[in-house]
């Protein structure tokens, strides 16, 4: 009769725990799933944003796209978003490479700047509750769409919180990239 174990046996190497994708990825290898997992869901990008001619200096508004739902923080018609909004952004790798404007919190910029993703993004906590927990989105923060707002009304809903991290060690430090 054989001896009854009293530990477990170890599993096998390739069973254990990989590296995350966005972890040993570049934006550019990334599958379509993949890709649209790294967005957090924040809703950030959708805010109207204007761009000083001067300076080039991106000032986020608390005015969201006309498809920003600020309760869920989620495009109403992702899939026909551009066709409906001829000025969205469709985000590429390309893209991310290239736009100033990208909040600091986003997966897409973390990756493209090889940061790991923080505690309350989706793909770390394993709930897409903790984006809104953690006070990244913008739920409760928008004052509306663009069509209750006239253009000269956007100057004065010009708003410094979609620029930051919270997880920066310095919050009162400007971002980069170029927002507020």
């Amino acid at each position: 009769m054989a001896k009854a174990r009293l530990t477990p046996p170890r599993p096998p190497a390739s069973l254990k725990a990989a590296t995350p994708f966005w972890r040993e990825k570049t934006l550019e290898a990334l599958s379509p799933e993949e890709w649209e997992s790294l967005c957090d869901g924040c809703g950030r990008c959708c805010l109207l944003k204007l761009e000083d001619e001067d300076s080039g200096e991106i000032h986020y508004t608390d005015i969201g796209c006309t498809l920003l739902d600020a309760g869920t923080c989620r495009c109403r018609d992702y899939p026909r978003r551009q066709r409906k909004v001829p000025d969205c952004v469709r985000l590429t790798p390309e893209a991310v490479r290239a736009l100033p404007w990208l909040p600091p919190t986003c997966g897409y910029r973390l990756v493209r700047d090889g940061r790991d993703l923080p505690w309350w993004h989706p793909l770390v906590s394993g709930t897409r509750r903790t984006v809104h927990e953690a006070g990244i989105s913008v739920r409760g923060k928008v004052s509306g769409t663009e069509e209750e707002f006239e253009t000269d009304e956007l100057p004065d809903r010009i708003v410094d919180w979609p620029g930051q991290d919270p997880d920066s060690k310095d919050p009162e430090s400007k971002d980069p990239q170029g927002g507020a």
